[in-house]
Parts: C-alpha cells; structure tokens; sequence
C-alpha cells in the first residue's frame, strides 16, 4: 500500500517527501526523530508526517553536522526553536554565535597540527630525536595525557 502523494502546497509531508527534498535517508529521518531533533505524528494510517518546516530545521541539522558540530549540542541549540516553525535567519544567526567559539578553537587546534605534524605532533609522537627538546624529560606528561602541545593548558615552567 503506498502512500498518496501530498499536493505541493501541503502543510505536510510523508517520510518519503522529507527525505527527498531534503537529501537525507528515511533512516535519517528516523534516527534524527528518535534523538529529538525534528518531530512527525501519525496520521490515521499511522504514517509519519512532518510539517513542512522540517525542512529547514534538517539544513540546519546538516550544516551544523557539516562543521563537527556534535548532535548533543545540535539538540540544544535546537530546543530553542519551536519544533512546529521554521527556524529563522535570527534563529540561525543566534546559533550559529554559540558555536564560532568551538568553532575557531577547533581550527586553532588542526592548525597547530598542520603546522606540526611533520616535526612533532605534540609529545609522545614519533618524533624522538626532536622531542627531548621540546618536552626534556617528559615533564609535559605533568599537564595531562595526550599530545600537550597542540591542546595547550597552563604551561610548565620547566619546558
């Protein structure tokens, strides 16, 4: 049995419809509706439907994704905005604020390894004939695991 297709100026749309416009996969839709990131409800047939302003609440969602933007963070910025409405550019622009922090933090970080990854990726690398230079005597290890020089905290007096 498949579902009738919805005008094209429907206030809903089916699974099928979202998927499609939105160029993601029904399996998409579900997992992105089981985190509560977009919302349908069942109409008599019991078929999902989603409000056309699913829509732009997925470019959201992707483009957020696009970035590194971690789904836990996606939702909450998400929360904010009415699940039944389209978020707006001021929806947008106030979130997409929230995250230039992380954002620039991140690119400061890769930048840091791009400019370090063939000399030293940050102690404890593979780099040994140059790290006792920058980390003599493995004080480094004192900050915290991992490669300390590329995530850097307080700095230790002795390196």
């Amino acid at each position: 049995m498949s579902e009738a297709k919805s005008s094209p100026l429907s206030k809903e749309l089916s699974v099928g419809e979202v998927a499609a416009r939105a160029g993601v996969t029904i399996s998409a839709l579900h997992f992105y509706e089981g985190e509560g990131l977009i919302k349908a409800h069942r109409n008599g047939a019991n078929h999902r439907r989603y409000p056309r302003a699913v829509l732009r609440r997925i470019g959201v969602i992707k483009v957020a994704q696009s970035a590194g933007i971690p789904l836990k963070e996606i939702k909450a910025a998400l929360a904010a905005i009415p699940v039944d409405r389209a978020p707006t550019g001021a929806d947008w622009r106030r979130v997409a604020q929230g995250w230039q922090a992380d954002l620039t933090d991140r690119i400061d970080k890769l930048t840091r390894l791009r400019d370090q990854l063939v000399g030293c990726i940050g102690c404890g690398c593979l780099t040994t004939g140059q790290c006792p230079l920058r980390n003599r005597d493995d004080v480094l290890f004192k900050q915290g695991p991992g490669a300390q020089l590329l995530d850097p905290g307080p700095k230790s007096d002795e390196v």
